[in-house]
């Protein structure tokens, strides 16, 4: 057998090219529609084609990878867990009456006018205090964009709003994982991480509140009188009452206080089913398809909540829509897309072409322009071919500490520009697990979100842009 050796860097671009080209075609077969399958085939398939390379020509051992592979699984099964225990959320918090009675006072509160720019400042306060794109979004996003339907404002603008403000706050708050992530990979201070972020990210933020303040005005005649009736369905169909209102409040605290997520998540859930039963009965007995309440309709009622989600069957189409989940089942694609994922991105990784690839990019790129440049293409490439936005911080951080060192500039500036284009854009990509997750929570499809992610795709940009007008430091 000849002897393992490190393959070519372009080598390595083979799987990343068959990967596109994969993706391509399922668009192509599913219609433009990959959210439930497409995206995880090809995955599967660059996966066969990178192991088809590393093992027949480079000769890895696939008990190697294997290995790797179920190393890598166990580190992820918490957050498995959490994708699962999201979906459990949303479902119960619709039960209970929490999201109704947000979106029947915050549709009288707000108007559409301001509805968008409320909704980012609204997101990016709750991201910054509780550290969690993905919580503020399965939580208080699910509310908002309920409360964005009822006022007849288009959902790709609501989610692109929703988005923008929880990454924000997840991107500067130092109680997020990829922050802390970001500064330990890099061996930044924490503070000095989160300090130097702030030039550009709150330019980046102020141009995505500018656009979202404008197209609000344009959104305003769209509210009518059918958000109005909607809103009097919802108030005929749920008890509409802030002693809802307790289980996000709870809930709020739990994440704030630092509890656990899957802790946190499971218990707001039980809390949530243990409300329903007490204020919404009838609600409760619908879902379970049975005529009056009952323990038997009680207990199925939530549970079929949690499992499946809430299809309520009312007579309004739009109230079903405004009020339908997917629960636990609902997220099972992202459960499989973090699978396939996981299975693509460790061949990559255990055979070394991903590593060979990058490193020849950076062995090509001088001055602070082209370093941040390269460094915001690594990110955002590693987000589209691992799919997983800790492991890009990781291998983006890794691959360019050494270079950053040798051309004179300090960590702090590598950091920032590994959360510009990783943390930031992991939710545009639908097959990134932060794009399948936010899509399946809010029930839109991440291509339909995405040119409404303002602050998303305009922070890459803008790490670039401060790069090239701020003079080099040693």
């Amino acid at each position: 057998m000849k002897p393992q050796t490190t393959p070519h860097p372009l080598v390595g671009l083979i799987p990343l090219l068959s990967l596109i080209l994969f993706i391509v075609a399922a668009l192509y077969a599913f219609d433009g529609d990959i959210s439930s399958g497409g995206s995880q085939l090809a995955m599967l398939f660059a996966t066969a084609i990178s192991l088809c390379i590393s093992i027949g020509c480079y000769h890895f051992k696939w008990e190697d990878y294997i290995k790797m592979l179920g190393k890598v699984m166990g580190e992820t099964t918490e957050s498995i867990a959490i994708v699962l225990m999201i979906g459990m959320l949303s479902a119960s918090w619709m039960l209970c009456g929490a999201v109704p009675t947000m979106i029947y006072y915050g549709v009288e509160v707000l108007s559409p006018t301001i509805f968008l720019l409320t909704t980012c400042i609204i997101c990016s306060v709750i991201s910054l205090m509780t550290g969690s794109s993905w919580s503020c979004i399965a939580t208080i996003g699910v509310a908002l964009f309920g409360i964005g339907t009822a006022l007849g404002v288009p959902p790709g603008w609501t989610a692109g709003a929703i988005i923008s403000g929880a990454y924000f706050g997840d991107k500067i708050s130092p109680l997020s994982e990829t922050t802390v992530l970001s500064a330990s990979t890099t061996g930044t201070p924490l503070f000095t991480h989160v300090r130097y972020m702030l030039g550009t990210t709150i330019p980046s933020l102020s141009i995505a509140l500018i656009v979202f303040l404008v197209a609000g005005f344009g959104l305003a005649s769209n509210s009518s009188i059918e958000s109005l009736e909607q809103v009097q369905l919802l108030g005929d169909s749920f008890n509409i009452s802030l002693w809802t209102l307790l289980v996000p409040i709870i809930t709020l605290v739990m994440i704030v206080k630092k509890v656990p997520a899957l802790i946190t998540l499971f218990s707001s859930a039980v809390l949530a089913g243990i409300m329903a039963i007490i204020l919404q009965p009838d609600i409760v007995a619908r879902l379970a398809g049975e005529d009056a309440p009952s323990l038997h309709s009680m207990l199925k009622g939530v549970g079929t909540a949690y499992v499946a989600g809430t299809d309520f069957k009312f007579d309004s189409a739009t109230l079903n829509d405004l009020t339908s989940t997917g629960g636990m089942t609902g997220m099972t694609n992202t459960v499989w897309l973090i699978i396939c994922a996981l299975c693509f991105g460790s061949s990559m990784v255990y055979s070394g072409m991903l590593q060979s690839t990058m490193s020849a990019l950076t062995r090509v790129v001088r001055g602070r322009f082209g370093l941040v440049s390269s460094t915001v293409a690594t990110g955002i490439g590693l987000n589209l071919t691992t799919c997983d936005q800790y492991t890009s911080i990781i291998l983006t951080g890794s691959l360019y500490k050494d270079t950053y060192k040798r051309e004179g500039f300090e960590s702090k500036l590598l950091s920032r520009t590994i959360e510009d284009s990783t943390t930031i854009t992991s939710p545009l990509i639908p097959w990134n697990s932060c794009g399948m997750t936010q899509s399946a929570v809010l029930g839109i499809a991440t291509l339909d979100y995405l040119p409404y992610c303002v602050f998303n795709y305009v922070s890459p940009f803008m790490s670039m842009l401060v790069a090239a007008l701020t003079r080099k430091k040693k």
